[in-house]
Parts: structure tokens; C-alpha cells; sequence
């Protein structure tokens, strides 16, 4: 008997999410009737049931691409690793929601998918921009994580390689793309239904981008393609046109996304004047014209007393609204006959505090409006002390894209996972500071190592060594957010103290650094030969499966992260029949990684009635009794799920 239930306990998934099975449960959710007895999918069932949705014909528009086929292969193939915590690195580890991320994006995506699936609000990504010299990717991206690992030189450095994408290839495009598409495809799953993505690209693959978020997003969730002026001048320096702007292509997750109205401009407002000192202040006069002719709209085209007594009919237009409406604007002194009163045209007053508090957005934005490239290069420069970037983007322009999205008093996440120089973290932390909001940030970062030896990363490699940290990009970017958060503190603190509102509450001024690492357990190898040394080897190495040098730490954020929790989940640790245990998200799930379990604290985890509970298998050292009796206890007092690990 103790042996059967024994049996039945689950083992937590060390994997990311299977998008394969997610993908068939949303199926098996709206069509369940195409579901076959064995759980697949009946294709000739969900035609029928489809109707004439399904497309049949061999020739069809989309687009492809060589490679395009293993993007698939790359999203469906789990991810077996792990984000490591580096508290020592972060700033206000324990506190902060806010979020920096060491690692290859593909497999950090993965990772994030359980447990940020549909609660991001905003993505700005800046992607390479496939120039032929500025774009690191795994030659076989298929196996990322072991090609990261060897990049990074935590395994072997012998095997794949990153490298640059040269023209001279003759798959230029298609490998941009092959980089491109999992990430995107990823990153849509994260999105909220309200959320958004604004991608900057040049001119070279802008329209792939297109193509390829048509296919990801749908076409009919393309917002705008919005031209930013990242220069205010030419350059001589060129023999062909001068490249003065960005593009920004923006997608949004579904129709539930609607822009934010910016803030009205002072040449908006001067439109609107007072000559007759109305005392509902400034308007502006809008012609009482239809552009329809009186013989389109005959029941607009009546006749009216001009104050002269003259009388006046429409000939060429119609007015703009029936006579019962025109009726109550005379009475509401709202129409306007000109400076001297004598105009042959009416005009109705649009008063100033009657319009739209904001203005629309429009889809080109200026330096002055958003920032520009020497701009972002001063920012660095106050803060880092020389020109470390060759093209990083301005906060101005982030913060352009945040107003868009989410006013300071509603919940807002923003992911940037080619975060680069962090000009995203800054933003948030800047915007935050101006409004008061709580806005928070994940950015993702590949390490990218910094050649010393080549004269375009000498600067950063540099900088890297003048503050103690290795050689790569991803040091720069946390230390870049550092500072950030350090003057913001020290321009507070500088403030005179009656100017604080001390019913405000604290800013979230900090980090939490994570690290992609191989998964915390050492996985079973089902691969390998039937024979007696390979498989003794097996056995061996899962006396203890959990890799040497790992902490508690370690494995409690991969547990959260691998059920679903959000790597800011508040975690207390508590003490439980002499052992400890973490309450995570106020006793919703508790995990314990103790390497010996007893009954008494079986029992006092049960007593607290927590929705789930994780163990460490090894903790009850071969006892099946043990296991038995905590199954039991745990389906008595209601606990929902119990796994081991």
C-alpha cells in the first residue's frame, strides 16, 4: 500500500515550460472536441469544426526562410538550466521587484516563461542591428545553453562558438533572422493583453522585422512603425545619404492596447486665444462647414440669421450640424462671425478646458521630443566617465515609449532583454524620480566578452578592469544601473528635508542580479549506453544529484522559478520543528530543503495548511513509510500539490 502512494508522488519539473503542451492545452480549451482518445490532436475533426478558416491551397503569402524550419525546434527544446541568485552583487537583493539577468536571452526567456507568463506591460528591445560586425549569436543554436556555458568558460571551451554574422556568409538575413524569430516568439508569451513592444532597427532589416512580428503578433496587432530623428545633423563623413533616423516598430500583444495620450505642447495650446474675453477662457474657432455639398445632406443645409440680419444659406457645403443643434449654440454664445462680425462663414468656439487633456501620438519623433545618440553618449559619460557605447539609446526615448503605456499609478513591468549599456533600468529609476511611480525593470544580458586588443572595446574593457569586474558587457550595464541609483539617493538626500512627503511611499531603488547557470540538479542521462561502468557512473552521481558548490540559496530560486513563482516572490524563512523551512508568498508554498526529513516536521508544514509543498527527495533517505505517511498527512490537511526534487 505505502509502496503504491509512494509511487504516485510527483517530481518537480526541472524544465521551462513545454510550449508544445501549452499550445495543445489552449486547443483542447477551445475546441475540446477535436481531441482524440488518446490525447492528439484530430486535424480532420478541427477542419470541421473551423469550416472554411483552415487554408488548404499549396501556394499561400507568408514568409521563409532557410533555417526557419529549427527556429521551432529552438523554442519547443526545454531549457535545463537555472538563474543562480548573486545577492553580494545586487542592491537591495532582499527588497527590490526589480530585476538584472546575466545570461544568453533564448534561455533566460525560457526560464521566465512558468513564472512571467502574461504579466509583462511593456518590451523595448534594441537589437544588433545585423551589421556585419556587431552580432553574437551560438553557431548551433540549438544547443544554447552548452554553448553559452562554453562561452562564458564555465565548461570545456572546446565546441561552438559565438561570432559575428558577415555578409560575405551568403545566409546574412536568414541567420539575423534564425536569431531573431525564437526570441520574439518567446518574448509574445509574456506580454500581458494590454502589453506592447517597441523594437528600434535600421533600415537593413526593418522589413524582415516586419514580416517576421506579422507572423509572430498578427498583422492586425501592428500598431506603428514610428521614425526616430537619432541625429540632429549630417555627417560628411560618408559618400552615400546620411542615416538620421531609427525605426521603431511597435506590436501590440492584442486590440486590448490603446496609447496613452502625451502631454499637450505649449504651440498646441497658443492655437487657442480670447479676443471676446468669454469668461470660460481661451478657445479656438472651428468653421461650421460639412464637407458635404447641400445636395448630399439636404437636412444641413438651412438657412440662418447672420447678427446683421442678413440671411444666409450654405452653397458649396453643408453646415456642420442639424439647425436644432445650431439653435443651442447661438444660445450658449458659442458662434463666432469674426474679429469684425461680419464674416459670411460662421465659427463654433472649442474651448481650451473642454478638449482632451492629452494629444495623440504620432509616429515620428524628433531629438527634441525624444532624445538623440549624443545625448545618450553624455548620459553615459556623466556617469561612467568616458564613451563606452558607440550607439546607445537616450532615457528620453524609453521614457517616451513608458508614457505611452502605463500612467505612474498603474502596475508596470518593462522587459528589455538586449538591455546593453541600460538605458532601460535607467529610464524606469529616472521616471520613477520625476512622478513617483512604481514602475520596475527586467533586463536580460549576454556576458559578451571585451577584447582589450580590439580598439572599439579597449574604453569598456578598460572601464571593466578600473572597477574590478571581468571584461564583458553585462558588468557594465549593472554598474551603469548602480550609478544610477546612487545619485538618485544622493540628489534625495541633498533635498531640504521639509521638501520630502513623507506619506509617499519609498522608492524601489535596486536590483536583484541573477546568473544562468546549468540547473542545480545533475540530470539523468537516459542516453547513455546499457552497459554496466556507464550506467554504475549514473548511479553514482545521483547518490547526490544536486551539482557541488550549490547552495540552499541556489536551489530554493530555481524551485521558485520552476513553479511558477516570479524570482521577486517574498520568501520568508522560518524554523519548523527544530528545521528550516521557506514560506514563500505568505504560506502558498512551502519548500524545504533539508537533507533529513522527520514526521514531526511533516506534520508542522501540514499544520500551516500551505496550497503546496516541495521536498528534497533525498531528505527522506530511502523511507518509504516516511514518504507514505507525508502523502497522507499533507491529503488530510488539504494541501494541494507535494512534489520532491
Amino acid at each position: 500500500m505505502s509502496n503504491h502512494i509512494v509511487d504516485q508522488i510527483d517530481r518537480l519539473d526541472l524544465e521551462s515550460i513545454d510550449v508544445t503542451k501549452h499550445k495543445i492545452q489552449e486547443l483542447v480549451r477551445l475546441f475540446p472536441e477535436t481531441i482524440t482518445e488518446a490525447g492528439k490532436i484530430d486535424f480532420d475533426r478541427l477542419r470541421a469544426v473551423v469550416g472554411e478558416a483552415v487554408e488548404t491551397a499549396k501556394e499561400r503569402y507568408g514568409m521563409s526562410w532557410p533555417g526557419k524550419a529549427d527556429c521551432f525546434k529552438t523554442i519547443l527544446a526545454p531549457s535545463l538550466g537555472t538563474l543562480r541568485p548573486y545577492s553580494e552583487e545586487s542592491v537591495n537583493f532582499d527588497t527590490t521587484e526589480n530585476l538584472i539577468i546575466e545570461g544568453d536571452n533564448l534561455e533566460v526567456l525560457k526560464l521566465l516563461q512558468k513564472s512571467y507568463i502574461g504579466k509583462i506591460r511593456l518590451i523595448y528591445i534594441d537589437p544588433p542591428y545585423n551589421t556585419g560586425s556587431d552580432f553574437i549569436y551560438p553557431d548551433n543554436y540549438t544547443e544554447s545553453l552548452q554553448t553559452y556555458l562554453q562561452y562564458t568558460r564555465q565548461v570545456s571551451a572546446e565546441g561552438k562558438k559565438f561570432s559575428t554574422n558577415t555578409e560575405t556568409d551568403g545566409r546574412f538575413h536568414s541567420k539575423w533572422l534564425n536569431m531573431m524569430y525564437p526570441r520574439l516568439y518567446l518574448a509574445r508569451n509574456l506580454l500581458r493583453d494590454d502589453g506592447v513592444i517597441f523594437i528600434t532597427i535600421d533600415d537593413k532589416e526593418v522589413d524582415n522585422l516586419r514580416k517576421c512580428c506579422y507572423e509572430i503578433f498578427g498583422e492586425e496587432n501592428f500598431v506603428t512603425q514610428i521614425e526616430w530623428q537619432k541625429r540632429y545633423t549630417r555627417s560628411n563623413n560618408t559618400d552615400d545619404f546620411t542615416s538620421v533616423i531609427d525605426h521603431i516598430v511597435v506590436f501590440a500583444r492584442s486590440d486590448k492596447f490603446r496609447p496613452k495620450l502625451i502631454e499637450r505642447e505649449e504651440e498646441a495650446n497658443a492655437r487657442y486665444h480670447n479676443p471676446d474675453n468669454d469668461p470660460r477662457g481661451p478657445w479656438k474657432a472651428i468653421p461650421f462647414l460639412n464637407p458635404l455639398s447641400p445636395e448630399e445632406r439636404p437636412n444641413l443645409a438651412y438657412k440662418i440669421k447672420h447678427p446683421s440680419g442678413r440671411i444666409i444659406q450654405p452653397k458649396r457645403k453643408a453646415w456642420r450640424s442639424e439647425e436644432s443643434v445650431w439653435r443651442r449654440l447661438v444660445q450658449e454664445n458659442r458662434v463666432w462671425w469674426g474679429k469684425d462680425g461680419n464674416s459670411d462663414t460662421p465659427s463654433i468656439k472649442r474651448f481650451l478646458n473642454e478638449v482632451r487633456q492629452g494629444m495623440t501620438p504620432i509616429n515620428f519623433w524628433s531629438y527634441e521630443f525624444a532624445g538623440h545618440t549624443d545625448s545618450a553618449n553624455q548620459e553615459l559619460k556623466d556617469l561612467l566617465g568616458d564613451k563606452i557605447f558607440d550607439t546607445p539609446k537616450p532615457t528620453r526615448l524609453v521614457q517616451r515609449m513608458i508614457q505611452l503605456v502605463a500612467d505612474s499609478e498603474e502596475e508596470c513591468t518593462v522587459l528589455d532583454f538586449f538591455a546593453g549599456s541600460g538605458t532601460t533600468a535607467h529610464a524606469v529609476l529616472d521616471m520613477n524620480k520625476l512622478d513617483n511611480g512604481n514602475r520596475k525593470f527586467i533586463l536580460i544580458q549576454l556576458p559578451e566578452i571585451l577584447d582589450p586588443g580590439d580598439k572599439n572595446q579597449k574604453i569598456a574593457a578598460d572601464f571593466c578592469d578600473s572597477i574590478g569586474k571581468p571584461r564583458n558587457l553585462a558588468e557594465i550595464t549593472m554598474e551603469r544601473v548602480r550609478r544610477v541609483i546612487k545619485k538618485f539617493n544622493e540628489e534625495d538626500a541633498a533635498r531640504a528635508p521639509s521638501l520630502f512627503n513623507y506619506d509617499t511611499p519609498q522608492q524601489d531603488r535596486g536590483f536583484r542580479i541573477f546568473k544562468l547557470a546549468e540547473s542545480n540538479f545533475k540530470p539523468w542521462n537516459a542516453e547513455v549506453p546499457y552497459e554496466a561502468p556507464a550506467l554504475e557512473r549514473q548511479l553514482e552521481m545521483h547518490i547526490d544529484h544536486i551539482r557541488e558548490g550549490r547552495t540552499a540559496v541556489d536551489i530554493l530560486y530555481e524551485i521558485l522559478l520552476k513553479s511558477g513563482f516570479p524570482l521577486t516572490t517574498p520568501v520568508e524563512t522560518i524554523t519548523m520543528a527544530g528545521l528550516t523551512v521557506y514560506s514563500v508568498a505568505n504560506g502558498a508554498l512551502f519548500i524545504c530543503l533539508e537533507r533529513v526529513l522527520t514526521l514531526e516536521l511533516i506534520r508542522a508544514m501540514a499544520e500551516q495548511k500551505p496550497e503546496r509543498v516541495v521536498c528534497l527527495d533525498e531528505g527522506f533517505a530511502g523511507n518509504d513509510q516516511l514518504k507514505a505517511n507525508a502523502v497522507q498527512i499533507f491529503k488530510t490537511k488539504g494541501v494541494t500539490s507535494f512534489k520532491t526534487v
